[in-house]
């Protein structure tokens, strides 16, 4: 096949296919919304660029087949049910995907098989007997190196994963096997000659160590009378493909694979840290096996612990994103997620925090300055006053703040396209917090008192609402639903709304809209729990 590798005309962003073993929880929200963001980046980057954004479920493997079972239902039933509530979270919270995949479809078992047979093709799958040790809840294979000794609570041993902590079984079966410890050198030198090819560069470097201690070859397979829910093995009904090998494919499956005009490489994938290994080693090996190219980078997020302590179903503190968007609106929480998670290090999620980081930044920062600035009080005319230079060569204090804003867009956008969103949040909030400054010390509500205060407030004006129009486009992959609602009442015709306006002053008058317009309403401040 001749593979056609994706142009500057295209945009191609994915997040991990999460598993359906049990509902949406408050890091799948954070991985989905973190993609949609510098998805949205890329459309306003450009406006006229297709793109690709893919999500969905995984919905194979003995995790699902168990967890059916306990539930006491049809597994396809089951996955149905599961898949759709992710669904109708992102569907609810404006997530603009472009293709919502399911393991379970036709469409994707095709891919699968094609994938399978070219890998069997190349010589890099084999027949052997698997030893080791299996983590179920992980779905991983682990070296004697990677399993540890820990004591029960009735003073048992048992063995469980060193990273996970996850209990894990010997095994020992008859299956298919890849040739992943062949591709050490490949993947070392992919690393080694991408730089930033994995973000942040601790995980990079995490990668690298993995991959220079030693890689063994990897079971592809499990026998099917032990895991029956699952693509078989092409002609071989006895084995079912590697729930992970299934749901990587997963990204080929969007690209339109193996038809030969399909999409690829990806240019991100966003991940959390969890599946890290799968993305970094498994999957650039499969696909260099494959002849196809590994994706341009990798973007890996931190977790989230809850009031400083694990998220875990026995704590009972699994946080539930519908729940939270509900009480915080979906840009509400959108916002707390994309400010506090740090992609190095993990996040603390609890109730309080997100109250008054909302109530600090999204109501007082970037509300306030909106409702002061186009009260009937101050603003009788309902404009957005022109800028005049002769006014401003007498106000330092003003054009200094829309010198600022000259290198806002390009500041906010560097750092957006790191993965370091609330990097770019801070540049935008700090313009804000000084404009908020010059309004309190030039008292416009004073100034519009008499007529002979006119052109300083209007000077005033000019610069806050200019604050304003350019934090609202370049708030828009943060904020879709409150910067919308501050470009409206700017009256910025919706072909203006592009990163490239943000970077050209608004120069002539406009008539703002005549509603009162609330960007965020006040939270009241309770307890810490979640």
């Amino acid at each position: 096949n001749v593979f056609v590798l994706m142009g500057p005309s295209r945009y191609f962003i994915t997040t991990p296919i999460f598993y359906v073993n049990s509902g949406p929880h408050l890091g799948h929200h954070h991985t989905v919304v973190l993609a949609d963001a510098l998805h949205r980046l890329h459309r306003l980057l450009n406006p006229k660029q297709e793109t690709i954004f893919s999500t969905g479920t995984d919905e194979h493997g003995l995790k699902i087949q168990q967890a059916a079972s306990r539930a006491k239902q049809d597994v396809l039933t089951f996955c149905n049910g599961v898949s759709k509530q992710f669904k109708d979270l992102f569907d609810n919270t404006g997530i603009t995907y472009t293709d919502y995949v399911r393991t379970t479809e036709n469409r994707h078992k095709k891919c699968v098989h094609h994938f399978w047979k070219t890998l069997q093709d190349k010589g890099c799958i084999y027949t052997g007997i698997y030893k080791g040790w299996y983590s179920t809840q992980d779905e991983l294979f682990l070296s004697e190196s990677e399993v540890t000794e820990v004591k029960q609570a009735d003073g048992t041993l048992q063995k469980v994963s060193v990273e996970s902590g996850h209990p894990v079984e010997w095994m020992e079966e008859k299956n298919y096997l890849f040739r992943l410890s062949q591709f050490q050198g490949d993947l070392l030198h992919w690393l080694k000659s991408s730089e930033g090819v994995v973000k942040p560069a601790k995980f990079q470097k995490l990668l690298m160590h993995w991959i220079d201690a030693g890689l063994q070859d990897l079971s592809v397979s499990r026998q099917s009378t032990r895991v029956h829910w699952g693509i078989r093995v092409p002609e071989d009904s006895s084995q079912t493909i590697y729930v992970w090998l299934d749901a990587l494919v997963n990204y080929l499956t969007v690209s339109g694979y193996p038809d030969k005009n399909h999409v690829w490489p990806p240019d991100c994938h966003v991940i959390g840290k969890d599946i890290l290994k799968f993305h970094g080693i498994y999957w650039p090996a499969f696909l260099m096996a494959a002849g196809l190219e590994p994706p341009r980078s990798i973007l890996c997020h931190s977790h989230w612990t809850v009031n400083d302590e694990k998220m875990s179903k026995s704590k009972g503190n699994i946080v539930c994103p519908y729940k939270k968007v509900d009480k915080y609106t979906a840009d509400g929480i959108r916002y707390f997620l994309l400010k506090e998670g740090v992609p190095h290090s993990d996040g603390n999620f609890n109730n309080t925090k997100v109250q008054r980081l909302l109530n600090a930044e999204l109501a007082d920062t970037l509300g306030n300055l909106l409702s002061r600035c186009t009260a009937p009080l101050v603003n009788k005319h309902q404009i957005f006053p022109s800028y005049d230079a002769e006014s401003f060569e007498s106000y330092a204090d003003g054009q200094k703040i829309l010198d600022q804003l000259h290198d806002l867009a390009d500041k906010v956008k560097d750092k957006y396209l790191e993965g370091n969103i609330y990097q770019g949040i801070d540049e935008v909030m700090a313009v804000l917090r000084q404009t908020n400054a010059l309004v309190q010390d030039a008292k416009p509500w004073e100034l519009a008192k008499s007529d002979s205060g006119e052109t300083r407030l209007n000077a005033v004006l000019h610069v806050a609402l200019e604050v304003l129009r350019v934090s609202g486009i370049v708030l828009q992959p943060v904020i879709p639903v409150l910067a919308t609602r501050i470009l409206d009442k700017l009256q910025v015709p919706t072909g203006e709304r592009c990163w490239a306006d943000a970077q050209s002053p608004s120069l002539n008058p406009r008539p703002l809209t005549t509603d009162r317009t609330h960007v965020f309403a006040r939270l009241k401040v309770q307890s810490a729990a979640a």
